[in-house]
């Protein structure tokens, strides 16, 4: 069984994610959408909230588990017998910062190979934390997050 590790902050999720994880779960048996817990960055949604969000967005793919974790990517994806990281690219500079990660991941556990995928063009201006920002500008997202999603930023950030 070929198993593949999809793993960000998804804070919250896109279109962009979704994209990337629906072409994704066609090119492996399983695809296991990780959500890293992060102690660098200070996240909006809690990761229950989020891997919820998650398992809402994915319900019709069959093959995806959501699922979360912290600690190094590359223990992570072989303890869940998963030998290949996918990532999402949306311009040059994704590639820069994502490139030295597989490097490191690939010295870390030789097992372990990254696949980089390029978002859909529509997508590639797109980020959780330029939604965020427009939403508490008192903007619409509609089209640039999964139905559902939307409504949560609003809920979450008049709190």
């Amino acid at each position: 069984m070929r198993t593949a590790v999809y793993p960000g902050s998804f804070d919250p999720v896109t279109m962009g994610h979704l994209d990337i994880a629906r072409r994704a779960a066609t090119m492996c048996d399983r695809l296991i959408v990780a959500v890293l817990r992060n102690p660098s960055k200070n996240p909006l949604f809690t990761i229950g909230e989020r891997v919820e969000m998650l398992e809402e967005v994915c319900r019709d793919m069959p093959n995806v588990e959501v699922d979360s974790f912290e600690g190094l990517l590359v223990d992570y994806a072989c303890q869940r017998g998963a030998h290949i990281l996918i990532k999402g690219l949306r311009a040059v500079s994704d590639f820069e910062c994502e490139l030295q990660q597989a490097h490191i991941n690939r010295r870390l556990d030789s097992r372990v190979d990254t696949v980089f995928l390029a978002t859909e063009a529509c997508y590639a201006y797109l980020s959780s934390s330029l939604v965020r920002e427009v939403v508490m500008l008192g903007g619409s997202v509609a089209g640039l997050v999964p139905p559902g999603v939307e409504d949560r930023l609003i809920a979450k950030l008049r709190q």
